[in-house]
Parts: structure tokens; C-alpha cells; sequence
């Protein structure tokens, strides 16, 4: 029996399935760091990996839910027909469809709070945080739909539940690696929490192309498109080129006026 699932299919598929959860987890893994940082900073740390297992738990029964009732969650129960719109809404298209909108809105929430308006949220008697329990609700929500698309991208690729476990388990264990690592670099470099939030806002906008592309919507005619991964990737690789340039340009004429004034 054993022999049976060791398989070299099997392994060749838990390594590709553990690189993609991982890959598809970093957005989740960004999403937790935001929500951890609105915390208390002395339970930041134990959010952000609580966070973390709590997605690997709901990872593993939403995988559990998703093979029992995948049928259920891929058929449209609502049907919209008008002359300028159409659609076919089912629960994946509206998980996928509330998930983008939502990352939309916090991102430009807090791109406002870090640039427009850097004092809001604090008071003449100090910041005011998050309670721990919000925050792992927030971080619930999201998770949901953040592992409703990697769980999918799984069944995709495999049917056997242990590997598909494995691949989960493996991948979250290397998500609370990076999370102390990624917390800290954004607290050394501060101007990459602004790329960081607009890593997630295009996120948001993939989301939103790709549910609307599951719900078939289509306005005066014209289908909705799914922002392909390629695009999406180019997308990201060009933002943080940009900020990383300007940061060293800036860190250059920084020095450069250092010296100017210290031998004026």
C-alpha cells in the first residue's frame, strides 16, 4: 500500500504542488503581515504565525469540503440577463468576485493611512490597535479566499488527499519560515510597505478579472477577461524594479547632498 503512494507521479506532484502553494500563499502571507501589524506590537509576532496555521487548517478542510462538493461550488445559482450585462454567478465566482473587491478596499485604505493621512488610527493617548480577535477574523476571511484558488489549482492537479495534505502542510511550515523574515524587511525599509500594498491591490484587481471571467459576465456585449498570470507577474517583476531603482536612486542623492553640505 505504501509502495503504491510513494510513486514517483506522486512525489513529482507533492514537490510541484508545494512550490505552488507556496507561490500562491505569499499574497496570503502579505495579507496576514498588514492585518498583524494592526495589533498590539507585543502579540504581532504570535498573529502573524497563528495566522498562518490558521490557514493551513482551513486549507486542509476547505481541500476536504471542496472534493466532496466541488460540483456544487462550480454551478451558477444565479442567472442575470440584461441588454448591457450577463452573467452566471456561482459560489466560486462570488467568493473570488467579494475576496478581490475587499483586497481593493484595504489596500487603498492604507495606502490613504500611510501617505494621505499618516496619523490616522492614533490619538493624544497613543495609537489605538486592533484586538487579536478582529484580526484573526479578518485573517479567516481572507484566507477563505485565498485557499479556495490554491485548494482548486490542487484538485486540478491531483486526486489523492494525502498528497494534496502534505503539499499544504509543507508549504505553510515554509510560510511561517518567511514570515518573521519578510515582517522584519518591511520594518527595515519602510518605503516597501507602500509596494507591498500595491502588490496587493493588483491582487485585488487579478481576483476581480478572474471572477468575473468564472461568472461569464459580460457588459454591453463584451466579455470579462482574466488577468492572466503572465501579465500579472510582468506587472509585479516592473513595480518592484521601479522601487527598487528609485530607493537606490534616493539613497544616492542622499549622500550626494550629505557631502555637498559637509564640505560647504
Amino acid at each position: 500500500m505504501l509502495a503504491e503512494l510513494l510513486t514517483l507521479e506522486h512525489l513529482t506532484t507533492f514537490l510541484i504542488l508545494t512550490a505552488l502553494e507556496t507561490v500562491l500563499g505569499f499574497d496570503n502571507l502579505l495579507y496576514i503581515s498588514l492585518e498583524a501589524k494592526r495589533v498590539d506590537p507585543k502579540r504581532e509576532a504570535y498573529v502573524r504565525r497563528m495566522g498562518i496555521f490558521l490557514a493551513i487548517g482551513l486549507r486542509i478542510v476547505l481541500l476536504f469540503v471542496v472534493l466532496q462538493l466541488i460540483d456544487l461550488f462550480q454551478e451558477p445559482f444565479f442567472h442575470v440577463e440584461h441588454a448591457w450585462f450577463t452573467g452566471a454567478i456561482s459560489g466560486h465566482a462570488l467568493i473570488v468576485l467579494g475576496g478581490g473587491a475587499f483586497l481593493i478596499h484595504t489596500a487603498i485604505k492604507e495606502i490613504y493611512h500611510l501617505i494621505g493621512n499618516p496619523d490616522v488610527g492614533h490619538d493624544k493617548d497613543g495609537p489605538k490597535y486592533r484586538t487579536v480577535g478582529s484580526a484573526f477574523f479578518w485573517i479567516l476571511v481572507m484566507n477563505i479566499v485565498f485557499s479556495f484558488d490554491t485548494v482548486l489549482s490542487a484538485v486540478a492537479l491531483t486526486k489523492q488527499f494525502w498528497v494534496m495534505t502534505a503539499a499544504i502542510i509543507v508549504s505553510g511550515v515554509l510560510m511561517v519560515w518567511m514570515a518573521d523574515a519578510v515582517a522584519s524587511f518591511l520594518k527595515r525599509n519602510r518605503m516597501y510597505e507602500v509596494l507591498g500594498l500595491f502588490v496587493l491591490l493588483l491582487v485585488g484587481f487579478m481576483l476581480l478579472t478572474e471572477g468575473g471571467h468564472i461568472a461569464h459576465l459580460s457588459f454591453f456585449g463584451y466579455p470579462v477577461e482574466a488577468m492572466s498570470k503572465s501579465t500579472f507577474y510582468f506587472v509585479l517583476v516592473v513595480l518592484i524594479a521601479v522601487e527598487v531603482i528609485q530607493s537606490k536612486y534616493q539613497r544616492r542623492i542622499l549622500a550626494e547632498q550629505d557631502r555637498d553640505s559637509a564640505h560647504g
